[in-house]
């Protein structure tokens, strides 16, 4: 297992990422996803709450070059699922279960995104609560080591997950042109045992303080399904 604080400093760039796991005393489900981001398009974002979900938005509209890739919800709740992403694959996913779909088929309709040289990884979680329990699930579909011609596809299930112990996917595996995509399973880390303010301020601190954009953040009751969410953005 891997501490949180020690994995998230050890890139400067992780693009985005996603945490999913448990609480310590075992009664919440776990979520946090962050956006980092190095030109000014990408850096000029600010997640706002949307329902039941968060969506992306441009701080400074008049600075917004291309919409394309980066305004989208991350996070859809559909019943008892909550749904976070690094795409606009959210609303894939949320349609294709809302048809008895499940996770890995609503994606196969999917690839990597289409930022040539790069084609980052489109990355998905899915938290699935039922009778006080929780079991989640990870995606990454990406290209074959940058050939946009071949997708390869991964999912990860987790069932009846370990207190206190949760998994860690983001898009790139560290610096590089083009940036490499990130390879392996979602990595074990340890799930502090802390407060939803006091979670949301160890992510956002242990971000790159320079390449941070956006933080979102859920502590999700795993007996009444009621949640609270916090929201950090760079841009003020």
């Amino acid at each position: 297992m891997i501490t949180l604080d020690k994995e998230l400093n050890s890139l400067a760039y992780h693009g985005r990422g996603i945490v999913i796991g448990k609480s310590a005393d075992g009664k919440k489900a776990v979520i946090a996803y962050f956006i980092m981001g190095r030109s000014e398009n990408s850096r000029n974002r600010v997640f706002i709450e949307d329902g039941e979900g968060i969506r992306t938005q441009a701080f400074d509209e008049s600075k917004m070059t291309d919409p394309h890739l980066i305004i989208y919800a991350p996070v859809r709740v559909l019943g008892n699922k909550t749904i976070v992403t690094n795409g606009d694959q959210t609303d894939t996913i949320y349609e294709g279960m809302d048809k008895q779909m499940t996770f890995e088929e609503s994606l196969r309709s999917r690839t990597f995104e289409d930022d040539a040289p790069n084609f980052t990884p489109r990355i998905s979680g899915i938290v699935h609560l039922e009778n006080g329990g929780m079991n989640y699930a990870m995606s990454i579909l990406k290209s074959a080591n940058g050939d946009d011609k071949s997708t390869r596809r991964f999912t990860f299930a987790y069932s009846d997950p370990i207190n206190g112990q949760g998994s860690f996917i983001h898009t790139y595996a560290g610096a590089g042109n083009p940036l490499p995509s990130f390879t392996g399973e979602p990595k074990d880390v340890v799930i502090p045992d802390m407060s939803l303010d006091e979670f949301t301020n160890f992510v956002w601190t242990n971000l790159n303080a320079d390449n941070k954009v956006s933080l979102f953040t859920r502590y999700i009751d795993l007996e009444t399904g009621k949640f609270e969410s916090r929201i950090v953005n760079k841009n003020k």
